[in-house]
């Protein structure tokens, strides 16, 4: 039998189990016995947690119970609450009132036409009232029918909540045995005895749940019957069915975003030109390099390339893919993509790695950027092209400069990863033998992080590509601007051609990296 602590003889036991539970440890020793002694789900009964319901777990600590107790009486309060004062065919009402409306109205205008001599308007007036009459007559019968399903609620709601007692009665001992093995184990981590505070805080949550749920579910009107009850103190300002921020706030905040932008765009120009001017060279020369150079000479140095950072395998792959490029008359736009995605991916890495290896081995670093890193990848990518045209404008720059964003967390926190995973040994034995802290990074630390490098490396490549279609939304050329050409014009063939090019773009760039890796690691 486990060691729990209630075996080792009765001092220890009492003692053990008073110390947690503080109050009522009797009970509670003599409950946690029989739930060890038991195979299998113990019978056991609390009537404090059954009469006390989720307040019992909070003054207890017992968190998980409060929390899940808190929803399931709520529900079968909801229930009750229908079914006491809930105005059920409050609809069907609403419904019959127009209705009898309308027809009192086509009433009155039939009988005009007909003191004017128009019988045919006057007959067709008639009409609509009579079909008005019947869609009155059904939502008479639905209210009816939703009054008389109240009594039906009211015993739903109350023999729920009976069962959820009764489920509170057997479970607590239960939970809180779970709880006391936990404190045990780390008694810091877990509370003991009876806490006022505890007990305060989930009043407060009950108090902050119970009502305005209720409110919401069973009333027609909640936010009309919440301004009654607080005399518009709060109801009119703060409703509880809508969203509470009004339109005229998001409007006075959404100017003054507009303003900052531009306050940004006129006194830092100078810096935004300078930085789509470095990055429109890097594209220039990419593609000056991949364009205007005859396309089987390019392709004989990737296929060369290949064979000899990777192998013959990914050269055969290479050579099968850039000729469909070629033969597809994809070439000068697949050249551009791959120059966007070179000077993104390129970007990324030479910006990335280093920030990685800091925060490698500096932990405040990390901590502090941490939540930047989370805003850059979690942000949709679409949100970034709304800076990057106010300062930058349009074209190939701004979409490297979206792609930077959005794709160089990765390599940052896999090589960070890496750095982190060198072990300690390893570092102070190099370091034993003489090595300098240069030495240390260029000839251990990143050699053992490089796997996790590569890795990061591969993923911002990858996440790259996938926003090559996005930035052809601000004017970057390539195979994004075909995509997004089929998506306007629904050309199902042609877009599936183009996916399946940046499909193979991304496949070769991806294979020679890694194939070169894998080479050099195997040789080694």
């Amino acid at each position: 039998m486990t060691d729990t602590g209630l075996e080792s003889g009765p001092s220890a036991a009492s003692t053990t189990v008073a110390d947690f539970t503080v109050q009522n440890n009797a009970f509670y020793k003599t409950a946690f016995q029989k739930i060890q002694d038991t195979n299998g789900f113990a019978w056991s009964w609390n009537t404090m947690a059954a009469v006390c319901g989720p307040l019992w777990g909070a003054a207890r600590g017992v968190w998980g119970f409060f929390w899940m107790f808190l929803v399931l009486e709520l529900f079968a309060l909801v229930q009750i609450g229908r079914g006491l004062w809930g105005e059920l065919g409050a609809e069907q009402l609403a419904k019959l009132e127009r209705a009898l409306n309308n027809i009192e109205k086509r009433e009155a205008q039939a009988a005009e036409l007909l003191a004017n001599g128009d019988a045919t308007g006057a007959e067709a007036k008639l009409k609509i009232a009579e079909n008005l009459k019947k869609v009155a007559t059904r939502a008479q019968e639905q209210a009816d029918l939703a009054s008389a399903e109240a009594t039906t609620i009211l015993l739903t709601g109350i023999v729920i909540l009976v069962v959820i007692k009764l489920l509170e009665g057997l479970y607590a001992n239960v939970a809180y045995e779970a709880q006391y093995l936990k404190w045990r184990t780390k008694p810091e981590s877990q509370q003991s005895g009876i806490k006022t505070a505890s007990l305060m805080f989930g009043s407060a949550m009950a108090l902050a749940i119970v009502p305005l749920t209720l409110l919401r579910f069973t009333v027609t009107n909640p936010d009309q019957v919440l301004a009654r009850l607080t005399s518009g103190l709060i109801g009119e300002t703060i409703p509880i069915t809508e969203f509470p921020v009004k339109k005229e706030y998001f409007s006075a905040l959404s100017k003054r975003g507009d303003a900052g932008f531009d306050w940004a765009a006129d006194n830092f120009s100078d810096t935004f030109d300078g930085i789509t001017a470095g990055i429109r060279w890097c594209l220039d020369g990419l593609e000056i390099l991949l364009l205007q150079t005859p396309w089987p000479v390019v392709m004989l140095v990737i296929v060369v390339m290949a064979y000899r950072l990777a192998g013959p395998r990914v050269a055969i792959f290479t050579a099968a893919s850039l000729a469909y490029l070629a033969f597809m008359g994809l070439w000068e736009l697949s050249m551009i993509t791959v120059a966007l995605i070179g000077a993104g991916a390129l970007l990324c890495i030479t910006i990335g790695v280093p920030f990685g290896i800091w925060f490698g081995k500096s932990k405040r670093a990390y901590a502090i950027a941490e939540p930047v890193l989370d805003f850059m990848q979690t942000m949709p990518a679409f949100v970034y092209l709304i800076p990057i045209i106010a300062f930058f404008g349009t074209g190939k720059p701004p979409g490297v400069l979206a792609t930077l964003i959005f794709a160089m967390p990765p390599v940052i926190r896999l090589t960070a990863l890496g750095m982190r995973g060198v072990p300690e040994a390893t570092k102070e034995a190099a370091i034993a033998f003489g090595c300098s802290r240069r030495q240390l990074l260029f000839n251990v630390e990143l050699p053992l992080a490089l796997p996790s490098i590569m890795t990061g490396i591969n993923q911002t490549i990858l996440m790259s590509l996938s926003m090559v279609v996005i930035a052809s939304l601000i004017g970057a050329d390539g195979l994004g601007a075909l995509i997004l050409e089929s998506l306007q014009y629904a050309a199902k063939g042609q877009g599936l051609l183009g996916g399946l090019a940046i499909l193979l773009c991304a496949m070769v760039i991806d294979r020679i990296a890694q194939g070169s890796y894998r080479k050099n690691a195997g040789g080694s």
